[in-house]
């Protein structure tokens, strides 16, 4: 039996496994890096061992650092979580010549489905339908292999998933820039740089299915799970079961799965995944390891995967309560991220201090973080899952919108407005869900949760708590608002910025009432109740609280009308803050991976200038304009900070920078 576990990995799949480990007893052990030092999965745990540095390659990657870390604290088992070596069968045999229990499949398994092209030739022979592809080594002829495949296809990484090493091509004329990128991505992500190219179907369901498998030789697939909503082929939405998936097709689906696993003999929790194109599926990959999008299964089964994970790696049998299961409910989870939606569509990673987080209702929250926490460029930018579990799918989508759309979530970005429209949005509770569903439905659109007039009511609240603040804060006369004067009072004004519009309010108290503007129009408003962390409006007719808590300049305000992240604009300006036009800002902290031109190169509007890497994806930054790169201040190595001028372009015709 196992009585310490160390747990090679980070964040909140180690807490996930803290919390079963401790449940059943089992002692843990914590590995960090520098960068984790007071994360809370290295607090809860019995024992923790640091990992110096910060790089992925040079902590969670380093297979000799973790089994010496079990080896000097004692521990018997390991448990690889999902993303870094969960995935390695070289990291499995260490273990195992370590004496070590590794919590997961066989080495032999691993290496199997490890390399994607020899695990889709195993899925072939064992009679599961796949897609055509090929490898791509420094031998291949890309172009044609790419006629043999037919375009557009996807190049992928052959080691390692979460949408990381992946391009979408399209045309003959992408392939090779595409395959250098997802080259470079890999290797930073995976340690290893090793690409493949595979038939690309427009829009599929991407659906699969969980299995688990003992000791013995039993396999048993655990359900579907719908993972089709995506953004940047990475999971965004998840849920069990699937809308598109009936009990004919589920079984046809489940047999696929089986035989998948038995044609490799795997062990512990894995996922067999697959596109679904009408009734018809391929076989993807088979994912040797606990899924992130794991709770969905476990909340309509009512089964711990962990803890089968443990039982297995222990050499118990698959017990009733797995070969027979059956699906209660409809279960939805959702991937919160420290991440922005530019225009186009693009997804930035956000750093910053997690000044508050809290999350309400009836649904389960996996997450790493807490209030104070520091979201770090090193790392996968997400936060949480968040899950609910209803009777029904609308039940279960109701239920999560309503907890995410009251969450607290201050001082760094999220996609949480995006996740809300997405689970309000007739489309999705219609499961019209493919892989196409961010591009039919525009992600700024989608998460447009703070309308004008919202914004406007935020604000005021916003500047009404200040405003009690300042008198709670006072000490003299702190009964009397702000701007009082015994021959009327004086309005008082805050300006702030919301998004890209700023909201200057200008208020004054009065006897029996309030006058209050807000940007261009009156706010005819009753303020029922003012408080440095509470305001409750009453417009038009209706009343509602709004929460507000302020930290960096930045009023925090969630009402029943969404939330809003409001910046206090400073009376007067810092002339040293002033940027020249034409300057091409870093849109988050990172590390310059390419410097694609030099100073007085001529560049085109659209022209890839400067690729920065941030949380194991690389950014392309690009001119602004047509001119001339009159600056390039960053070269590969250098690491920026958010808003960091990289290079500026000027216009030779007429001398002014072009703007940016």
């Amino acid at each position: 039996m196992i009585s310490k576990l160390l747990i090679a990995n980070r964040g909140e799949i180690a807490s996930r496994v803290q919390r079963t480990a401790h449940r059943l007893g089992i002692a843990t052990v914590a590995v960090y890096s520098d960068a984790d030092a007071h994360a809370p999965f290295v607090r809860d745990a019995d024992e923790a061992v640091r990992l110096p540095g910060t790089a992925p390659a040079d902590t969670y990657l380093r297979a000799d650092l973790l089994v010496a870390a079990a080896r000097a604290t004692g521990a018997d088992a390991v448990h690889p979580g999902y993303g870094f070596l969960s995935e390695n069968a070289g990291f499995a045999r260490d273990c195992a010549d370590a004496g070590l229990t590794f919590v997961g499949p066989s080495p032999k398994a691993i290496a199997a489905m490890g390399s994607k092209v020899g695990a889709k030739e195993l899925m072939a022979a064992a009679g599961v339908p796949v897609l055509p592809g090929e490898t791509v080594t420094d031998g291949t002829d890309l172009a044609a292999a790419g006629a043999r495949i037919g375009y557009p296809l996807l190049v992928k990484a052959a080691y390692g998933g979460g949408g990381r090493g992946m391009r979408v091509v399209r045309s003959a004329d992408g392939l090779t820039g595409a395959v250098d990128s997802a080259r470079r991505e890999a290797a930073s992500a995976f340690g290893d740089g090793q690409v493949f190219l595979e038939r690309y179907l427009v829009d599929p369901r991407h659906v699969e299915v969980q299995i688990l498998g003992d000791t013995h030789g039993r396999v048993v697939a655990l359900f579907e799970r719908e993972c089709s909503i995506q953004r940047r082929h990475q999971k965004i939405v998840e849920e069990c079961p699937s809308p598109a998936v009936d009990e004919a097709l589920r079984a046809r689906l489940g047999a696929a799965a089986v035989a998948a696993g038995e044609a490799i003999g795997y062990t512990g929790a894995g996922t067999v995944e697959f596109v679904l194109d009408g009734r018809e599926f391929s076989f993807l990959e088979v994912n040797t390891r606990l899924q992130v999008e794991h709770p969905v299964t476990e909340l309509v089964t009512g089964l711990d995967l962990v803890e089968q994970q443990l039982r297995v790696a222990e050499g118990a049998p698959l017990g009733p309560e797995v070969t027979g299961a059956r699906i209660d409910g409809h279960a939805i989870e959702v991937r919160l991220y420290a991440e922005t939606v530019t225009a186009d569509r693009d997804y930035l990673p956000a750093t910053g201090t997690l000044h508050r987080f809290a999350v309400p209702g009836d649904v389960r929250v996996d997450t790493g973080v807490e209030s104070g926490s520091v979201v770090s460029p090193h790392y996968d930018p997400m936060l949480a899952k968040v899950v609910a579990h209803a009777p029904t799918r609308d039940g279960a989508a109701r239920a999560l919108a309503r907890a995410l759309a009251g969450a607290a979530l201050h001082g760094v970005a999220t996609n949480r407005d995006l996740l809300v429209g997405i689970l309000r949005s007739r489309p999705f509770l219609d499961g019209d869900t493919d892989t196409g569903f961010l591009v039919r439905h525009d992600p700024l659109a989608l998460g447009a949760a703070t309308l004008a007039e919202g914004g406007r009511r935020h604000a005021a609240a916003a500047a009404l708590a200040a405003q009690a603040a300042h008198r709670a804060g006072a000490t003299v006369l702190a009964g009397m608002p702000s701007g009082w004067r015994n021959v009327g009072g004086a309005f008082q004004r805050t300006v702030y910025r919301l998004a890209d519009t700023e909201l200057p309010v200008t208020y004054r108290f009065r006897r029996g009432g309030l006058d209050l503007r807000v940007g261009d129009a009156p706010l005819d408003a009753v303020a029922v109740a003012v408080a440095p962390d509470e305001v409750v409006l009453e417009v038009d007719g209706i009343r509602r609280s709004y929460r507000v808590h302020r930290a960096g300049g930045v009023a925090h305000v969630d009402g029943p009308d969404g939330s809003a992240a409001l910046v206090q604009v400073p009376r007067f300006a810092d002339p040293n803050a002033v940027t020249h036009a034409g300057s091409l800002l870093a849109p988050m902290p990172g590390s310059v991976v390419r410097v694609h031109a030099a100073a007085g190169d001529t560049v085109t509007a659209g022209q890839p200038l400067v690729v920065l890497e941030a949380m194991k994806m690389e950014h392309t930054v690009a001119a602004p304009g047509d001119g001339v790169l009159g600056e390039v201040r960053v070269g590969p190595g250098d690491q920026v900070d958010t808003g960091q001028v990289l290079a500026v372009v000027t216009d030779p015709a007429s001398g002014p920078e072009v703007t940016g």
